[in-house]
């Protein structure tokens, strides 16, 4: 979002927050002003100030956006819709979404990919890891059918895992599909040697990525995997194995720092294997269940929830080798400071600020990694 604007620039979307006290979802007026990043809030049942003009630095600008989940005080909010016809003219087209994914075929480029999307400027704002049906792949790509080339694409599609994403920036759709280059790769590597499938690609079915070709498509798309109603969802189901594997979480600081792409390349490189990744919007109250080991344990354990919770974050299911401790030595001590000193090629010493904000959570204990990955790849996926 642009912050380069006039004093009087306002804002407004309207926010929905479930009060877990009286088990209801409240609704309110949120107004957030650019110039000095503040923010403004009524309840709209009440008709009555909730929160009055406060600067609140802890939201960039960039997460005022449509679907999100921000975190107000610990408050969990998802912004549902413009709350004005100003903010929609404003927004709506600098903050476009489309869908990507990466093909079974190049998943083992997956870090190279989501760095390039985030040196162009985009924001990953979903992210799943999936294995489609020969259903789903059909269903998908059912305007293809009876192509030349659908049976093999479908075949493709299902050879392996894909990983799906919502991508966001200004005229995304476009700049997604020019960032891909032509749909075939001996052509992309003719006319546009660094694009993605120019450098990760091998023929026009194989070409690394899938792109929305039209805001129509990237609607349809994005609800067939990320649907808004749940319960009636047929999306895919996330690849988690739940068993001889551990858990790393990609903490929201570290997300909101483009460190993502950086954090999966490093992992990658060291030879372990990611079995299952996706991304969540935690409430403070999942948060405080997940950590709770930690409570009376460690000081930070309150700074530990509300890191946890104050945005989005991205959970990573990986095979433990038969010993999870080799994962948990990967990332590091909890202190970055320490890990600098000690083990400074950790992802901790690389990546975190603080003990809180230490980029990447790892499972401690080797008797939890069973427990901690269902947590994230069973029960919070449900």
């Amino acid at each position: 979002m642009n912050t380069g604007v006039e004093d009087s620039t306002r804002y407004c979307f309207i926010a929905e927050w479930f009060d877990p006290q009286a088990a209801l979802v409240r609704q309110y007026q949120l107004f957030f002003y650019p110039r000095d990043c503040s923010i403004e809030i009524f309840d709209l049942k009440t008709r009555r100030s909730f929160l009055k003009k406060t600067k609140y630095d802890a939201i960039k600008g960039s997460e005022y956006f449509v679907g999100n989940v921000i975190n107000v005080y610990s408050r969990q909010m998802t912004l549902k819709e413009y709350g004005d016809e100003f903010t929609r003219k404003q927004l709506s087209t600098s903050q476009e979404t489309t869908l990507a994914i990466i093909k079974p075929d190049a998943t083992r480029f997956k870090g190279d990919i989501l760095q390039a999307m985030s040196r162009d400027g985009f924001k990953v704002t979903q992210i799943q890891m999936c294995h489609l049906t020969k259903d789903q792949a059909g269903a998908f790509y059912a305007e293809h059918k009876g192509k030349p080339f659908f049976n093999n694409l479908v075949e493709l599609m299902t050879s392996g895992c894909c990983i799906v994403m919502e991508l966001m920036r200004p005229n995304a759709i476009l700049r997604w599909r020019d960032l891909l280059g032509p749909t075939n790769t001996q052509q992309a590597q003719a006319s546009a040697p660094n694009s993605i499938r120019a450098r990760f690609g091998t023929d026009q079915t194989k070409n690394a990525c899938h792109g929305s070709d039209s805001p129509e498509s990237a609607r349809r798309e994005l609800e067939f995997f990320f649907p808004r109603d749940t319960s009636r969802s047929r999306a895919p189901a996330n690849t988690a194995r739940l068993s001889n594997s551990t858990l790393a979480v990609v903490k929201p600081q570290a997300v909101k720092d483009d460190q993502l792409a950086q954090i999966v390349k490093d992992i990658d490189a060291a030879g372990f294997n990611i079995l299952a990744l996706k991304s969540f919007n935690l409430e403070k109250s999942d948060c405080e269940e997940f950590l709770e080991v930690y409570k009376g344990v460690v000081n930070e354990y309150g700074d530990m929830v509300c890191e946890m919770s104050s945005g989005t974050c991205v959970a990573l299911e990986i095979d433990a080798q038969g010993d999870p401790a080799k994962f948990r030595a990967f990332v590091g001590p909890a202190d970055p400071e320490i890990a600098r000193h000690l083990r400074p090629q950790t992802l901790r010493a690389k990546y975190g600020k603080s003990k809180v904000q230490n980029a990447v959570h790892v499972t401690d204990l080797v008797d939890d990694a069973p427990l901690e990955v269902e947590y994230f790849f069973r029960i919070l996926s449900q």
